[in-house]
């Protein structure tokens, strides 16, 4: 069984930073591609940001400039920098993992932690 864990989120104001740290654990024989999603209250997950596991890179283009996704692949750990938060950034971020194991090739997530900004 895998398991990611996600740390980090909590309450800034508005222009701050913050950084969401996603750890997978478990017997895990290789990640392909990790992500970052967030949903607001009343409206659908949106993918926020992914990495491929040779390091390319794509965002939705509010976060473009502000946000930056990266990952350890020796400690199985993908991160969002986020700078310049603004209000319409809350939402609970959920960090998702294409991981091979021996049963085969599966999507995990984890449980979600909140970010919220205050203008």
């Amino acid at each position: 069984q895998v398991q990611l864990v996600e740390s980090g989120g909590g309450l800034v104001q508005a222009g701050e930073s913050l950084r969401l740290s996603c750890a997978a654990s478990g017997t895990i024989f290789f990640i392909n591609a990790m992500g970052w999603y967030r949903q607001a209250p009343g409206k659908q997950r949106e993918l926020v940001a992914a990495i491929t596991s040779g390091g390319s890179t794509n965002y939705v283009d509010s976060v473009k400039g502000r946000f930056t996704i990266s990952r350890d692949n020796a400690k199985n750990t993908v991160y969002l920098q986020m700078n310049s938060l603004n209000p319409e950034d809350t939402a609970v971020y959920y960090c998702n993992a294409n991981v091979y194991t021996i049963g085969g090739l599966n999507h995990y997530w984890g449980q979600g932690t909140q970010v919220t900004v205050s203008s």
